[in-house]
């Protein structure tokens, strides 16, 4: 996603400069996505080209869009955490402390990452004088466009395929029989057609099974994991169909994004940027519970903190996976992860509207909504 809404950025810097104007700006949070097509929504950040003036926005694009995808496609490290610290992104002088000898030799990296962290440091400030010489020559828009073509290319080789671990593969590999998957589709499906719902949450998504089935009944939904991997899939196919409705994040939600910048006020929280109607937490509660230390009273306490209808899954201690989540525990831990305790839970906050179990005995399905 960071990678497509680059190429947008880049495109309209290309087109604006056939009409002698410039993008002042080259930030990330400029481009929103409908479902999975990147739309760009600053309107006000073209402006007029100055005599004179290069690319201003070009350092910005290096930290918040080519530093991140670098640090992915070369390491294979997650930008996220870098993300999540700095409002501002990566800087060329932390990126380079991570780059090999090698990577001195990779196309686009000499000056992109090298050149511009020795510039950082030394903190040149010839920047007047490049001006006054660009001006003279009238090159501004030839020196822009070059360097977008060049920025663009660069962009468009850098790739990244998620390893084919646990998670990228637990869509064919999980625990599930047939009958079950079945069975959970249509207790989707149906709490899904009950209403008319403007946002709905799929919580721990993974590759996008239960968001598309919600999709046909609901405007918009959000499809969160916090594993990278079946998100990044879950995008290419969707953009690949053209779909709008589904909206893929990638997001710890035992940690989600904070407010960022001055104050906190520059970038909202994930709670701050708006409440689902309908909520799908399936195959969540207990990687909340269990794999994050989260007492179930809380989790229960957050749902309905969203202040939406709730589908929820809930796997006994039998179930293979919290077998295996709770393997590497202590004994005696997580006594309160019994489903008699988690019911009770639920229906302090919730009017219990339905009830299944699986066939397979081990987890119980419910759709809830709050009480008012």
């Amino acid at each position: 996603m960071l990678k497509d809404a680059a190429l947008l950025q880049l495109d309209l810097l290309l087109a604006a400069l056939e009409h002698d104007l410039v993008l002042k700006d080259a930030t990330p949070y400029n481009v929103q996505f409908r479902g999975a097509r990147p739309v760009f929504v600053d309107v006000g950040a073209f402006e007029r080209l100055r005599p004179g003036e290069l690319w201003v926005g070009y350092r910005q694009f290096c930290m918040l869009y080519l530093f991140p995808l670098l640090l992915r496609a070369l390491k294979g490290a997650s930008f996220h955490p870098w993300l999540r610290g700095s409002v501002d992104g990566i800087t060329a002088t932390d990126l380079r402390g991570l780059m090999s000898f090698r990577d001195r030799f990779r196309r686009g990296l000499p000056t992109n990452v090298f050149l511009h962290a020795r510039l950082e440091r030394r903190e040149l400030r010839s920047g007047s004088a490049i001006r006054r010489e660009v001006s003279r020559t009238g090159a501004e828009r030839q020196l822009i466009r070059a360097n977008a073509r060049k920025m663009r290319k660069l962009v468009a080789r850098l790739a990244w395929d998620p390893a084919a671990g646990v998670w990228v593969g637990y869509g064919e590999h999980n625990t599930y029989d047939e009958e079950d998957a079945r069975r959970k589709e249509r207790f989707v499906d149906e709490a899904a057609a009950s209403s008319q719902w403007r946002l709905v949450w799929d919580l721990g998504a993974n590759y996008g099974r239960y968001s598309r089935i919600a999709a046909q009944r609901a405007r918009h939904v959000v499809a969160i994991d916090a594993d990278e991997g079946p998100v990044e899939l879950l995008y290419r196919e969707l953009r690949d169909a053209g779909d709008e409705r589904v909206l893929p994040l990638a997001m710890n939600l035992a940690d989600p994004s904070p407010a960022l910048g001055w104050r906190g006020h520059e970038r909202k929280s994930l709670l701050e940027r708006g409440r689902p109607d309908l909520v799908l937490a399936l195959a969540f509660v207990h990687h909340l519970a269990i794999g994050a230390n989260v007492p179930v009273r809380e989790v229960v306490d957050w749902l309905a903190e969203l202040g939406g209808a709730l589908v929820v899954e809930f796997p006994g201690r039998d179930d293979p996976m919290v077998q295996k989540l709770l393997a590497p525990k202590r004994a005696g831990l997580h006594s309160d992860y019994e489903q008699s305790f988690f019911e009770c839970c639920l229906r302090e906050r919730f009017e219990v509207r339905r009830t299944e179990r699986q066939a397979s005995g081990t987890r119980t399905l419910y759709f809830a909504t709050p009480i008012t």
